[in-house]
């Protein structure tokens, strides 16, 4: 469901209102040491958050904290929340591409079932390791203003000078044969499509273990998502920014999403009131077509949507970007379109379906 949003000006001043009323309810009756029994799952404060343990996931997990708590300081002074760290099978397994050990939801294997058995009480992720189809009895509540979507290159140090890479062909600054240290199959197919001679190998581990292997000589480049780098402080380590139409970035990149159990209806309502309508309706366009394509980690796929103005005056549009390609690059489909963000879940669903309809039926094998 797509939500419409208020207006701009509007906007802060209705979810403070709505996070310091259901603030105060639960304040109050805290005080009262009353606590409504009407839900299966209800708990005393503090609510405990969900996060895999890696560097950047504990930055947005805590930057997530704090906008709550600058809406609504009383949840600060309450010490409302608590934080558990929690190693999932995609952290461990560091050798082996995700396809390989089954898909992006590892990531979040381990964090849902806490959160099912009621361990925790809500969970905060990178959107684009989520799986499209979630755990029964869990739904995603709310999605967080999107960082930059697009994807970088990093150069190994010695490299040519960002300044001398032209814009329109970024790849072009790599020398001939090229190895690139990459663990996702979009990126390079994406790459290799426009370089076949570049050769890959796998390069996985936390943000600062990559850009360690590529100093050490293990590789001359390596792609990352700008968001990362810059909710890390490391904005300044992207040498090349890569254009959303030559690297079309991953569906939900940039964007953090909350998990929580269906029956939660309190918490829900309470992570409703800080969504960004924006980074809901434009990960619902990719997150549609994502699932219309049933893509996996074995599937190079891309997706990218964005507000833009309309050109005849009225409200925004939403513009998605959609991107199958095989893994070696042979075979690249990209393909626009354009509609009403409240039709973002119906988009996304047709240009899925475009998308595999006109694809070789190899690149979507399991």
């Amino acid at each position: 469901m797509v939500f419409v949003p208020p207006s701009v000006s509007d906007r802060p001043t209705a979810q403070a209102s709505a996070l310091q009323k259901i603030a105060a309810e639960a304040a109050a009756r805290q005080k009262q040491g009353v606590l409504r029994p009407a839900l299966p799952h209800r708990r005393q404060l503090p609510l405990r958050v969900g996060t895999r343990a890696s560097p950047l996931a504990l930055v947005q997990t805590r930057a997530f904290l704090t906008m709550l708590t600058r809406f609504c300081p009383v949840l600060r002074d309450m010490g409302a929340f608590q934080e558990h760290q929690i190693n999932t099978t995609g952290d461990q397994v560091q050798n082996r591409r995700l396809a390989e050990i089954g898909g992006k939801g590892l990531f979040a294997k381990e964090i849902h079932e806490a959160l099912s058995d009621g361990r925790i009480d809500f969970a905060v992720h990178s959107l684009k390791d989520l799986e499209t189809t979630l755990p029964p009895g869990l739904v995603l509540a709310c999605t967080l203003r999107r960082e930059d979507a697009r994807d970088v290159l990093i150069l190994r140090p010695g490299a040519v000078q960002p300044d001398q890479v032209d814009p329109a062909a970024p790849f072009d600054s790599l020398p001939r044969g090229a190895l690139v240290g990459c663990a996702s199959v979009r990126r390079q197919a994406q790459m290799l499509h426009d370089r076949p001679d570049l050769r890959f190998g796998l390069l996985r581990g936390n943000v600062q273990t990559r850009l360690d292997k590529l100093a050490a000589g293990q590789c001359e480049a390596t792609l990352l998502a700008l968001a990362g780098l810059r909710r890390l402080g490391m904005g300044d380590r992207a040498d090349i920014i890569l254009d959303p139409e030559i690297m079309v970035p991953a569906a939900g990149q940039g964007i953090v999403g909350v998990t929580v159990r269906e029956s939660d209806v309190e918490l829900r309502e309470l992570l409703s009131a800080i969504e960004d309508y924006e980074a809901r309706a434009v990960s619902t366009a990719e997150r549609a077509l994502l699932a219309e394509l049933d893509g996996s980690c074995r599937t190079p796929i891309g997706g990218y949507a964005r507000l833009i103005d309309d050109a005849q005056g009225g409200g925004p549009m939403l513009r998605l970007t959609g991107l199958v390609a095989r893994e070696d690059g042979s075979f690249l489909l990209r393909r626009v379109v354009t509609g009403a963000p409240a039709d973002a879940e119906r988009m996304g669903r047709e240009l899925g379906h475009s998308l595999r309809a006109d694809s070789p039926a190899d690149i979507f094998a399991p």
